[in-house]
């Protein structure tokens, strides 16, 4: 059952209390990399037999496999892909950076140029449930950005197939390349290259324990979004707010994980209790009832404040993936908010419509890491060069403050490199 806490009765221990895994993933995860780099795709075929119980002959997806899953995907949902595909290419295209270029002064330029970079990883969850969405979320971005090769891997399933509804989002979405692989094995593979994978620039994309550590290790070799952990919702709600709602959306996050967080931060009581009876029968309901009812169980909570203000003040310290902001004049909070991942404004925009629809990203940071990440974008997949000239002149007029700064730090070459040009 979700707990009910009043702010001001309990410590701030039990209020920002959560569960997190007690498993060291860290030495399997050293050892599954090592033996990737030691045996390449050999290493790839046994851990599809040990984890994913497929036997298969080749690791990369086949044009006949992808038009073979098309034709099974109702055309329907080819349909839904496509809109979502739309908005999430409306909303990353805001987000592209231009090179620019300073020449202010005489005899100086400057300037910052932008570059794709050439190759990522997008790496795509396919064990308790497959998510389409993630493809559309981490390919289209890299896509606006202009990286010339994009990657998928995603675990097979037993037959050695993969879900027709993630090769449809790959196909819809532009992806280059897809590997039947997942897990810690999968992002080895992206790191360092095996016989069939080559070796990418950046790893993206959600996964277990497993993968977030492997991300962490192989963080250096490559690069990476972010580690991302189990999901999170927090929803901040008025007295006027639907129970029903509340705790449809709390639900919506709980059915991810058994260690999702789903929490509620209200300033009346009738409305927490009654979204605590709505949770208790709605979950029961459910396909996934079990996942969904041992999240509420132990990261479930619903947190009763003083006011709005001291709710806005908890959410900020939790810094949650993903914020609903339930009441009347949502923009009015807007400006209070400090730290969230995504932010879902008013009483009719629940988190699951920017899972799928809305066309913001949904790859998001996690476990309070909202305080200094952002959100996955068209940014991760760039990099920023810079670069100056100066004529004669130009460095003839500084060359002696140059120098001054360098022998300050007490680096005479430095200091020589720059007066040497007028000796």
């Amino acid at each position: 059952m979700i707990k009910i806490l009043n702010y001001s009765e309990v410590s701030p221990d039990e209020v920002f209390a959560r569960s997190v895994p007690e498993v060291d993933v860290a030495g399997i995860v050293s050892e599954i990399i090592a033996d990737v780099r030691a045996r390449d795709d050999a290493a790839l075929f046994d851990y599809c037999r040990k984890f994913d119980k497929a036997e298969l002959t080749e690791l990369e997806v086949s044009p006949e496999e992808i038009g073979a899953a098309l034709a099974q995907v109702e055309p329907e949902f080819i349909e839904v892909l496509e809109t979502a595909a739309a908005n999430i290419r409306a909303f990353h295209e805001k987000q592209v950076r231009n090179s620019f270029i300073i020449a202010e002064k005489d005899g100086v330029v400057m300037g910052q140029k932008v570059t794709p970079l050439h190759s990522v990883g997008l790496y795509v969850p396919g064990g308790t449930a497959a998510y389409p969405s993630t493809v559309l979320m981490d390919a289209i971005p890299a896509k606006i950005a202009g990286c010339e090769s994009i990657i998928m891997v995603t675990p097979p399933t037993k037959d050695g197939s993969v879900n027709p509804a993630i090769l449809a989002a790959a196909k819809v979405a532009g992806v280059d390349h897809i590997y039947k692989v997942g897990g810690a094995q999968a992002i080895a593979a992206l790191a360092y290259g095996t016989d069939s994978i080559p070796p990418v620039d950046k790893i993206v994309g959600p996964g277990n324990a497993f993968v977030a550590e492997a991300k962490k290790q192989v963080f250096g070799k490559v690069a990476i979004d972010m580690i991302a952990g189990p999901s999170e919702i927090l929803i901040v709600a008025d007295g006027k707010s639907n129970p029903r709602h509340l705790a449809a959306d709390l639900l919506s996050q709980a059915e991810h994980d058994k260690l999702a967080s789903a929490v509620l931060v209200t300033d009346s009581m009738a409305l927490a209790e009654a979204v605590r009876d709505e949770v208790e029968r709605q979950v029961r309901e459910l396909p996934r009832y079990e996942i969904a009812s041992a999240s509420i169980d132990v990261n479930g909570k619903i947190i009763v404040t003083e006011n709005l203000d001291q709710a806005i003040d908890i959410s900020n310290v939790i810094a949650p993936e993903h914020l609903e902001l339930c009441v009347d004049n949502p923009f009015d909070y807007l400006d209070k908010v400090k730290h969230a991942g995504s932010i879902f404004m008013g009483r009719y925009c629940p988190e699951a419509l920017g899972d799928y629809l809305a066309g913001p990203n949904h790859t998001l940071p996690t476990g309070g890491t909202a305080r200094f990440y952002s959100p996955l974008s068209v940014d991760d997949f760039v990099k920023k060069s810079q670069y100056t000239y100066f004529t004669a002149d130009a460095l003839a007029a500084v060359a002696d403050k140059v120098a001054r700064f360098a022998r300050k730090e007490g680096l005479e070459g430095h200091a020589r490199s720059a007066l040497a040009r007028f000796e």
